[in-house]
């Protein structure tokens, strides 16, 4: 057992020392403290801990800013986010390693689901992806017709582009965009990988002046410090959608599943829904986000 927990740890450990090294400009636009992502020994899995596995477009967004610590306050748990790619958020559900996760890849996430990871799922909010580049647009993806149509564009100019890389749902939906496209853009020279979250993909892309796909809510906490422009938008494959998901206390035993679920509750709620609607609002002019809960999945073409 005390083996497990110090595996856990290290682990935790690691991404939190990720994060660091990854992220050149954390929490743009935003004097709020960022939370520590170290989590003692001692508590990990404990009822007063709990271990959010989440995308790093929810931090670097500065959302979970704002949600965690009413969370924190009327519940008494000490949230220990971990802001990774969705890949790596579905992992360490898989492993035990988080209690619930906040991630936007609806097919690996049902597949999580069916696998008996995952307990509960609910709807919590959507944006949208939005290509950016430079502003002289050397591909000329602003006329595009569509979505594939853009990225075929930017293939056939040989313009550079910077993918994510990093198995985040982000970068699963570069993927299909792609495969719609009908090109396989790996080994291009042109095509360049971040292996790194959204914020620190959106500056290095900043520096290259390189294409690159990007939410919405990020792009906008980050404006400020870019000059890439939106060239492409309001595509319906660009819808970017966000579930919570507790992790299954029958497989793993030692999660919090009752601060999960109590977590999960509070994402839901018509008071959080309504700071979601609001977020953003009166820095960019627009919602970052907006809120889903209670609302038929199928009328957004989900599973």
């Amino acid at each position: 057992m005390i083996k497990e927990s110090m595996r856990r740890c290290l682990l935790l450990g690691l991404f939190g020392l990720f994060l660091i090294a990854c992220d050149p400009l954390p929490h743009a636009e935003k004097n709020l403290k960022p939370f520590s992502l170290s989590v003692p020994t001692s508590t990990v899995h404990s009822g007063s801990v709990l271990i959010l596995a989440t995308t790093t477009s929810t931090q670097d967004s500065g959302l979970l800013d704002v949600l965690l610590p009413i969370f924190q306050e009327e519940t008494g748990y000490l949230v220990k986010t971990v802001a990774v790619g969705t890949g790596q958020a579905l992992r360490m559900g898989m492993e035990g390693n988080a209690d619930v996760l906040l991630v936007h890849a609806p097919d690996s996430e049902l597949d999580f689901m069916r696998e008996g990871y995952g307990k509960d799922r609910a709807f919590v909010m959507h944006n949208d992806f939005v290509l950016l580049g430079p502003e002289n647009d050397p591909a000329g993806i602003q006329y595009a017709q569509d979505a594939a149509g853009a990225f075929q564009a930017i293939a056939h100019a040989g313009a550079v582009f910077l993918s994510r890389g990093d198995g985040s749902g982000t970068y699963a939906r570069e993927l299909q965009l792609w495969k719609q496209a009908g090109i396989d853009p790996r080994n291009q020279p042109w095509y360049l990988e971040s292996g790194q979250g959204m914020g620190a993909t959106l500056m290095i892309a900043e520096q290259k002046l390189a294409y690159t796909l990007c939410d919405r809510g990020t792009y906008l906490a980050y404006r400020g410090n870019l000059s890439l422009k939106i060239l492409f938008e309001n595509d319906p494959t660009l819808l970017n959608v966000y579930h919570v998901i507790t992790v299954n206390p029958q497989r793993w035993p030692m999660v919090n599943y009752t601060g999960a679920l109590a977590f999960l509750n509070y994402l839901t709620r018509p008071s959080t829904q309504a700071i979601i609607g609001s977020f953003g609002v009166e820095q960019f002019g627009e919602p970052l986000f907006i809120p889903d809960a209670g609302k038929n999945e199928a009328e957004f073409g989900l599973p």
